[in-house]
């Protein structure tokens, strides 16, 4: 039997959804299509601005990649910005906040979709972001942790639906006061094995 040839490849993935889409739908259906249409285009272009692209925006959710772990936290921190710029001109029950998870990670490409694990890791990490904040991966955490003016706190080894080995997640520090530091590592990181070695995880 034939076997499909499908295109992998190393990316960048970012995964954003709303925080109580469902409650703001159920209050007001129309000013929340038309809010999330709006935010959905505005997005979009600060994806395609940092040389990313949208691939799936199913309910309210958006799925974009990067070819560069860079642009795609560069990306999702101006969108969390201007997200909050908009969200303080609506009253505070129809503010629409997103939580934002990136991954580097391998996937599948079919046609202009993409799969795989490195796409549903994207997704559970941004599951543990706060409303209006950003989590990443490790492997994401690794390439940026030198090249951008932010902070970040590590969150720990999490246990995420769906995936067979903890994920080590930190969350985004945008904060002037928190550029270059990195706070938690050492609650986790540094562990004596019972001979008495420093065990540092990868």
């Amino acid at each position: 039997m034939a076997t499909q040839d499908f295109k992998r490849k190393l990316t960048a993935i970012l995964s954003a959804d709303v925080k109580g889409y469902s409650l703001l739908m159920r209050e007001d259906e129309e000013a929340t299509v038309r809010t999330i249409t709006t935010y959905r285009e505005m997005i979009g272009s600060v994806v395609q601005k940092h040389r990313g692209e949208v691939v799936d925006s199913p309910g309210d959710n958006i799925l974009a990649e990067f070819a560069s772990v860079v642009d795609a936290v560069r990306s999702a921190v101006e969108i969390q910005e201007e997200l909050k710029a908009r969200n303080a001109e609506l009253p505070e029950n129809r503010r629409m906040e997103f939580r934002i998870g990136i991954n580097l990670g391998d996937v599948i490409q079919e046609g202009d979709r993409i799969y795989g694990d490195g796409v549903n890791v994207a997704a559970r990490i941004e599951g543990l972001a706060p409303p209006g904040g950003i989590c990443i991966s490790r492997a994401t955490y690794g390439q940026v942790k030198n090249k951008l003016d932010l902070g970040y706190e590590y969150l720990g080894e999490q246990s995420v639906k769906n995936i067979d080995e903890p994920v080590r997640v930190y969350r985004v520090l945008t904060e002037p006061e928190a550029v270059g530091k990195v706070i938690g590592e050492k609650r986790f990181l540094g562990r004596f094995s019972r001979t008495g070695q420093l065990w540092l995880p990868l």
